[in-house]
């Protein structure tokens, strides 16, 4: 098969059985997959473990794609939904865990990021990410991160653009008066 790149050949050809158009998608789509999920469960193990039950609906659903939106909002509305199912998970066994921290502690992304100081960023963010209610979180991460249109976010949250837009809002002032508030420390 030659490379394509076009989302409705590959998933026709894997649809006919063409293995090799699956790991296409997969190759196109796993780092935003990946960083959305980190994005929005805070910590590498939860997106990694994101990542891999997305890949595999995705393998398994692909049949059910219905071309109403693209691939890639499809995608999305998948990985947005398991990573808020995985940090309800997360909360509820929190709730029922003898120790505070059953997790090590070890940073995610010292493969991914070289220096210390972007290090501490990417932390920062990712706790002042994790302060924000889970709906707020979401249309910020696709909406800053993904740069996704408010259309775009509407068809994978289901939510209207107006409400989007309130979130977003409300989100992004959130953000900036955390930052703030770690920049006057």
């Amino acid at each position: 098969m030659n490379i394509k790149t076009d989302d409705a050949v590959l998933v026709e050809e894997f649809l006919k059985g063409d293995e090799s158009a699956f790991n296409l998608i997969v190759i196109k789509y796993r780092q935003r997959i990946y960083w959305h999920a980190r994005r929005m469960t805070g910590n590498h193990f939860d997106a990694d473990e994101v990542l891999q039950e997305v890949l595999i609906v995705l393998y398994e659903k692909l049949g059910n794609f219905r071309s109403k939106s693209s691939l890639y909002t499809w995608i999305y509305k998948i990985t947005s939904t398991r990573a808020i199912n995985l940090l309800r998970r997360n909360k509820v066994r929190s709730f029922f865990s003898i120790d505070d921290d059953d997790r090590p502690d070890i940073p995610g992304e010292d493969d991914i990021l070289g220096n210390l100081e972007n290090k501490e960023k990417l932390s920062l963010l990712d706790s002042v990410l994790q302060k924000l209610p889970e709906k707020q979180r979401e249309v910020f991460i696709l909406r800053h991160f993904d740069e996704l249109s408010y259309e775009e976010i509407a068809e994978i949250t289901g939510k209207s653009v107006g409400g989007l837009k309130a979130n977003y809002f409300h989100a992004a002032r959130r953000v900036a008066e955390l930052m703030e508030e770690y920049n006057e420390k």
